[in-house]
């Protein structure tokens, strides 16, 4: 069974930083795409934050994200990261690790192209 867990997050002001951590087991890791997406309080749906792409080195950000957060992954121990820098209020949400069913995400920024998730690890940026 695939299973990701996620660790990392925590309580920060603004301006500071974090960095999660999503743990793979189960599969291959290194061919597959991975993806970062956050549900903010008191929100139904779940937004793309970043994702990175099996068997290269491709990235893509959300916008409001561009600039402050870094998706990278390190494929010998099967984890993806996302550091955090100048942290907003706005950035408080769950954040969620995400792989599609197959090696790629039919649309990278869609939760609908993900099969496995983690358990969320919540973070929250204070003023």
């Amino acid at each position: 069974q695939v299973q990701l867990v996620e660790s990392g997050g925590g309580l920060v002001q603004t301006g500071d930083s974090l960095r999660l951590s999503c743990a793979a087991s189960g599969r291959s890791f290194s061919d597959h795409d991975m993806g970062w997406f956050r549900q903010a309080p008191g929100k139904e749906r779940r937004d793309f934050v970043a994702g990175t792409r099996g068997g290269g080195v491709n990235t893509d950000y959300s916008d409001s994200v561009s600039g402050r957060f870094t998706i990278f992954r390190d494929n010998a121990e099967k984890t993806v990261y996302l550091q955090m820098n100048s942290l907003k209020p706005e950035d408080t949400a769950v954040y969620y690790c995400a792989m599609p069913s197959g090696t790629k995400a039919k649309t990278q920024t869609s939760p609908w192209s993900y099969a496995y998730w983690g358990q969320g690890t919540q973070v929250t940026v204070s003023s």
